[in-house]
């Protein structure tokens, strides 16, 4: 059978309202929900202030929850999950995004992926990266997953939508392994691990232009529908774009995992996609260049090929996209800080041209394939890549860093080249919370990590966080686990 996608109108966050439009949908597409269900919501940061638009709304969850229970009153498992972003403990995102009452209120478990054994998951279709991924229990282990992205436009993949939501199904350790510039094959590849039976996009108001920190555009729009590639092909149809042309949707596309033509996606609903395009017209996507996206401000970029330079041009993937993600963090917490930063240069992967700041002005050369050899005020400078193959680069050996040892490490790093000109930072990629560091070090800007607003909860929650995971480490339980059974495979 065709895949189905349905376009619904939705004007407003009305939870009852919500629950009508996805109960319909769940019955026309025709997969009663049943066993463990698990719904993965889009949780990376969430703040009612500073983050408001970057995450699955609450009233959104509580429609969808309320949905689930009339059509499935018999599940054996009603949870929630989510691991969020840039290292922050997922307790703060349950918090900040206001779910606790919504689970509370339709009786639902919340599993933070932060603080569940790691399950280890065989893949089996090509082309693939890898041979098998991590993934928390809940998910490995449930019988029905309901996803619920945020409409949301990228800077690093063009759109955020079914398919780049399960970014959110792994552990940092395992999330950050070629989350670079094969990151559009890492989304196809996580695919596999469950199958999406629902998906109910919140684009009643959506995020445009960046992951974190986007501006909001309402659409006034839910669409569902039960295969990602085809949900996520129409959306890109409502922004009159070629899915073909979206680096994860194509790669998923030829994992088999669904269509991309509109001619094999069954539309349903009462939007017409002439209407949808209607309603999303001026919501801008697109691909950012650092070098772009800098260009005029106090920061100046300079950006190379990653390694394999015979098939990738730039790492849209790793560390420029964190360093653009991590500005605009500091921007929410400092409305002045591009007048009152200090200036410094950034220089990503093999760039060959030159480099040219004021005396005194600091150079950064950041992540691992950072690579390039000249004169910087004179003075000699070659820095060689530090770059592993991901072929050395194994999950089973893969470990967690706290967010803590992180900055410790960053205010190290910074501290000891604090009279150097020129500084090295490590990674692959380096993640967003330690460029956020990086910034506020080299820029002198504010630290978002200290503004205490969001300093207190987050060190409120890191501490629940860290007593749970001592806690089952003390009884007993392992971080990773041996898949007993495969969990529920993807049909193309």
């Amino acid at each position: 059978m065709r895949p189905i996608v349905i376009l619904r109108r939705c004007a407003s966050y009305e939870p009852d309202r919500i629950r009508g439009i996805v109960r319909e949908g769940i019955q026309a597409v025709g997969d009663l929900p049943q066993g463990k269900v698990l719904v993965k919501p889009n949780g990376v940061i969430a703040h009612p202030e500073y983050f408001a638009h970057a995450y699955t709304r609450a009233e959104f969850l509580d429609g969808v929850l309320g949905a689930l229970r009339d059509v499935a009153p018999q599940m054996a498992e009603l949870a929630v999950g989510e691991r969020c972003g840039i290292g922050m403990p997922t307790r703060l995102t349950f918090n900040n995004a206001g779910w606790h009452p919504v689970l509370k209120k339709h009786q639902a478990k919340a599993y933070f992926f932060d603080e569940e054994p790691q399950v280890e998951v065989k893949l089996g279709r090509t082309p693939r990266l890898r041979d098998y991924f991590y993934t928390p229990e809940p998910v490995a282990r449930c019988d029905y997953l309901v996803n619920l992205p945020k409409f949301k436009t990228h800077p690093w993949t063009t759109l955020t939508l079914a398919l780049k939501n399960f970014i959110g199904i792994q552990q940092d350790e395992h999330r950050l392994i070629d989350h670079d510039h094969r990151l559009d094959e890492k989304i196809a590849d996580l695919q596999e691990i469950v199958r999406q039976r629902f998906i109910a996009v919140d684009g009643i108001v959506a995020g445009e232009g960046r992951m974190l920190t986007p501006a909001p555009f309402p659409p006034g729009l839910i669409i569902m529908g039960n295969n990602p590639v085809a949900v996520d092909a129409v959306c890109c149809h409502l922004l009159g774009l070629d899915p073909k042309e979206i680096g994860h949707i194509r790669a998923a596309h030829a994992k088999g995992i669904g269509p991309i033509e509109l001619s094999e996606i069954s539309l349903d609903g009462d939007v017409s996609l002439e209407e949808g395009k209607a309603a999303a017209k001026g919501l801008k996507a697109g691909l950012i260049r650092v070098e772009d996206f800098f260009r005029g401000t106090r920061i100046t970029a300079h950006a190379g090929p990653p390694p394999e330079e015979m098939h990738f041009d730039y790492c849209w993937g790793g560390c420029p996209g964190a360093i653009e993600e991590a500005i605009d963090i500091v921007r929410k917490m400092q409305p002045d800080a591009d007048e009152k930063m200090k200036r410094f240069t950034l220089v990503f992967g093999g760039y060959k041209g030159p480099i040219e700041p004021q005396d005194g002005q600091k150079v950064v050369f950041v992540g691992d394939c950072a690579r390039w050899e000249g004169k910087i005020c004179g003075r000699a400078v070659r820095i060689d890549s530090t770059y592993v193959d991901r072929k050395e680069k194994d999950p089973h050996r893969a470990k967690s860093e706290s967010i803590f040892r992180k900055m410790v490490r960053m205010f190290w790093i910074l501290s000891r080249g604090r009279n150097e000109q020129v500084l090295r930072l490590h990674g692959c990629p380096v993640s967003v919370s330690e460029m956020t560091h990086l910034i506020a070090g080299v820029g002198r800007t504010k630290n978002p990590y200290f503004v205490p607003k969001a300093a207190v909860p987050f060190l409120r929650a890191y501490v629940v966080f860290a007593v749970v995971r001592l806690f089952k480490r003390l009884l007993g339980m392992p971080d990773r686990k041996r898949a007993v059974e495969p969990p529920p495979r993807l049909t193309a």
